[in-house]
């Protein structure tokens, strides 16, 4: 039964890697195991666990964050955010790059989802970049990465499906996840600077006639505008999940209001758009809840077919010590994200780990960090790297696809030396 077990879970893999759809094959595969291999008996077990998966509190949070992503997406912050940042970094070797990473960490802190973040800065950060004399690499490079971030700051779409797969709370991985998400932002921004200064002409400086032009009449209201109002926002829903005033799902609340109210101010808030937010939000909600069903019958299935157990026998058995029982996760994990994605690793990896990770006595919150990262190194890793598929659809014709694998290995890099540092030093995530 333990081999019938590993076989379904093979199975499952081979026919994702051909193209079939995750949400059925997961589902559907674990049913026909199911009628073969499961006692009938044992079947009046699931539904009560998929009712559980639909009546969940803790998963309303994810239409909510995804509504906030699209509309603010929608709203036109991003370009604003970028122009204004831009200027105010304007006379610093590699400002520009600068800005894009500072505004990246602040979508991803607004938005949390990867494809708009790297989609909307490549379609309006990266011609300026080239316009203005930026070296294709970097600026390739430094949009994908900082597109990336809303997979580890908070509030992340990542994180709160991955506090409902490990079973721990959303609002102690948004905690857990702030330094991490800030050493990545200082790692991205102090690199920048290090190469503008050993090499000045990939990274021009805006002329400075241009810096003034712009801090004429009306800067301060589009300072505040631009910058004051996502940082409310922002401060609105995670300092009440930091406080304790509300949980991730009511701040989620908040954060799709206060979306709207930016919107409006910013003037791009119509009923159309509040229609095409609505579609979008249904759309991907669907998709991700359609997904986690299936995982829910596949995770039901393996354990009666003592998968688990099995997994579990076969790390005592192996004299494997808990760090190299994370290594070889991580490793799986890592290689899993060329393939398939984020969400289908969560919903099919993590449950199998998880009550390994329980029975060797493991932090699950800082498992929760480390599969976050992990998770955001393989958007970025060529040649399947998701992130760069995405830019790619949207940058001009004269970048190439070499151009941009050379941009991302120093982020890469970066993003590998801060996973280290917290596998070495895991009371980074105790630090708010």
């Amino acid at each position: 039964m333990e081999l019938i077990a590993i076989l379904l879970f093979v199975s499952i893999l081979v026919l994702i890697l051909y193209g079939y759809p995750v949400a059925l094959t997961l589902g559907g595969l674990s049913v026909l195991y199911a009628v073969c291999f499961v006692d009938p008996v044992n079947y009046s077990a699931l539904p009560p666990r998929i009712m559980g998966i639909m009546t969940n509190y803790v998963l309303i949070a994810v239409p909510l964050f995804i509504f906030m992503g699209i509309m603010l997406e929608r709203s036109g912050l991003a370009e604003s955010l970028l122009e204004t940042m831009a200027i105010l970094f304007g006379s610093v070797k590699g400002g520009l790059a600068i800005s894009v990473v500072i505004v990246g960490a602040l979508l991803a802190a607004s938005t949390g989802i990867v494809g708009a973040t790297v989609v909307t800065m490549g379609l309006i950060s990266l011609p300026t970049m080239l316009k203005r004399g930026y070296q294709a690499e970097l600026a390739t490079g430094t949009i994908a990465a900082s597109g990336t971030l809303g997979q580890i700051i908070p509030p992340s779409v990542v994180l709160v499906l991955l506090g409902s797969v490990l079973n721990v709370s959303v609002g102690d991985l948004f905690r857990a996840a702030v330094v991490p998400g800030l050493i990545l932002v200082m790692a991205y921004v102090l690199y920048i600077l290090v190469i503008a200064r050993l090499k000045p002409a990939l990274a021009p400086v805006i002329p400075i006639e241009e810096i003034r032009k712009f801090k004429g009449e009306g800067f301060a209201l589009r300072l505040l505008k631009a910058f004051v109002l996502p940082l409310l926002l922002i401060a609105a829903v995670l300092g009440s999940i930091f406080t304790g005033i509300a949980s991730p799902t009511e701040a989620a609340g908040v954060g799709a209001m206060g979306a709207i109210l930016l919107t409006i101010v910013q003037g791009k808030f119509n009923i159309e758009v509040l229609k095409e937010v609505m579609q979008q939000t249904t759309l991907l909600t669907s998709m991700v809840f359609v997904i986690l069903i299936g995982a829910t019958v596949f995770s039901f299935v393996f354990r009666q077919l003592e998968g688990d157990l099995y997994l579990v026998e076969l790390i005592q058995t192996s004299d494997l010590s808990p760090k190299m029982f994370i290594f070889l996760v991580m490793l799986v994990v890592f290689i899993a994200g060329f393939f398939i994605d984020f969400i289908e690793i969560i919903f099919i990896v993590v449950p199998i780990v998880a009550p390994i990770f329980t029975t060797l006595g493991i932090d699950l919150v800082w498992i929760g960090i480390l599969l976050a990262v992990n998770l955001q190194t393989s958007f970025l890793t060529p040649p399947f790297g998701f992130s760069l598929f995405y830019l790619k659809g949207v940058a001009p014709k004269s970048i190439t696809t070499q151009q941009m694998y050379r941009g991302i290995i120093p982020f890469l890099i970066i993003q590998a030396a801060v996973l280290l540092l917290i596998v070495l030093f895991p009371n980074i995530i105790r630090l708010v």
